[in-house]
């Protein structure tokens, strides 16, 4: 009988995939990253509990491309500074990816904010321009020249929080209880220029990135790096808590309640006919 693509794996096959997994080379991007003070209260909207603003208001903007088995990738991050208990790090609100195959493992492993998306970096000479953009609207562009090189940093370990949650069939809350997951990425840089320009954020519906305005603009860089990445459930979150920040996942949160309604129940006669 002919194998058919949709039937089991072998084991032999899961155990293949997993092999081929660990051994994956480096992957180099080339990436553009800003750092700038917004308004403390305009973070501290954003987080759910139990995540709290970190001591300085902070927003980071990473829009990176790299060239993955031959195939184009575009990654961006918008993320606000956050802190979970003794642990400082970034909670990013939304994550446009250019490919699904990009979209799917984060966001259903990880529970990463991930949406598709129009991502661009883009240099000629020393003028650098990169661009998240997403229902024809660009609401993140960087650019600027770069001044010079700097030396690259040491390996540093980052963290991220994510929430990973599934909403209920019935369009009530959640199925299951949602988590919080620490990210953790243990990140190389082997190039690294500093970039004078400006930060530009444009009013968009579906991705407000907006309400965080750039106060003071920190620094904006351009580098090649790699990184791993490792997650685990920290804990279990109050579902009542999360519910109110659902809508930052989803460009119509009103699609969540998609599910259609129960049917009603059948008349019950009462007699007469």
């Amino acid at each position: 009988m002919a194998r058919v693509r949709y039937g089991p794996r072998s084991e032999a096959d899961i155990a293949a995939a997993k092999s081929s997994r660990a051994v994956l080379p480096d992957i180099w991007s080339t990436g553009v990253v800003a750092v700038w003070t917004t308004d403390p209260d305009a973070v501290a909207q954003v987080l759910p509990p139990p995540l709290k603003p970190a001591e300085q208001a902070l927003v980071r903007v990473n829009i990176s491309q790299v060239d993955l088995f031959g195939s184009p990738l575009g990654a961006g991050s918008f993320a606000v500074g956050a802190q979970h208990g003794a642990h400082t790090g970034w909670y990013p609100l939304v994550m446009p990816m250019s490919t699904e195959r990009a979209l799917i493992g984060g966001r259903e492993v990880f529970g990463e904010p991930k949406k598709l998306g129009e991502v661009a970096v883009e240099r000629e000479g020393d003028r650098v321009r990169a661009t998240l953009t997403r229902h024809g609207i660009t609401f993140v562009e960087v650019g600027g020249r770069v001044t010079g090189e700097l030396p690259p940093p040491t390996p540093v370990e980052k963290l991220d929080f994510y929430f990973k949650f599934l909403p209920a069939v019935d369009g009530e809350g959640f199925d299951l209880d949602p988590v919080l997951v620490h990210c953790t990425r243990n990140e190389r840089v082997r190039r690294l220029e500093r970039i004078e320009g400006e930060v530009l954020l444009r009013e968009s519906p579906f991705d407000p990135v907006a309400d965080l305005p750039v106060h003071r603009l920190l620094e904006i860089t351009i580098g090649e790096k790699t990184s791993d990445q490792r997650g685990r459930v920290v804990e279990r979150v109050s579902p009542r808590a999360l519910l109110p920040y659902v809508h930052q996942r989803y460009d119509d949160p009103m699609q969540v309640l998609d599910a259609p309604p129960a049917p009603a129940s059948p008349a019950v006669p009462t007699g007469g006919e």
